[in-house]
């Protein structure tokens, strides 16, 4: 889409309008600074897929627009999640968990570690399933960054 003010809130608008749900967004500048790559998810059936996709390639600002879902692709996401970390055996059992999931403690204190993990939502949703709703103390996640596999490329030529 066109990196320009008020773009991102003309497509969430017409999600708004339309009583779509936006489950995840994305945006930022691409290698094209007048460009920017929005990676947006959302749930529905195809034919609501379908009315979003026709509605979204009629915005001026989007300038090419594919559904990664088509075809084979890679997402991924960031999640920093501060856990309780309480005493030897809690430490010990939140960094096999950490090692199992492949994430990084980034901050430690007396009572909390803070790790960062990236992989698909899938996963991050498994590692808090796994540590457990009693531990975490707060998550923030980016939000689905996704890309094709292969040759194909969203690059506007």
């Amino acid at each position: 889409m066109e990196n320009e003010s008020g773009a991102l809130s003309r497509v969430a608008g017409l999600f708004s309008a339309r009583g779509y749900n936006i489950e995840s967004l994305t945006v930022a500048p691409t290698e094209d600074p007048s460009l920017s790559r929005l990676t947006l998810v959302t749930r529905g059936s195809d034919e609501i897929i379908e009315q979003i996709t026709k509605q979204l390639n009629k915005l001026i600002e989007v300038v090419k627009l594919i559904d990664l879902t088509e075809g084979p692709h890679i997402e991924r996401e960031l999640m920093l999640v501060k856990v309780k970390a309480i005493g030897h055996d809690e430490r010990a059992e939140i960094d096999r968990l950490n090692g199992i999931f492949r994430g990084n403690i980034i901050d430690v204190t007396a009572r909390t570690y803070t790790i960062e993990l990236t992989g698909t939502s899938d996963k991050l949703e498994a590692f808090i399933v796994a540590i457990g709703a009693e531990k975490i103390l707060e998550t923030v996640r980016s939000g689905v960054s996704g890309i094709a596999r292969g040759e194909k490329s969203l690059a506007v030529k």
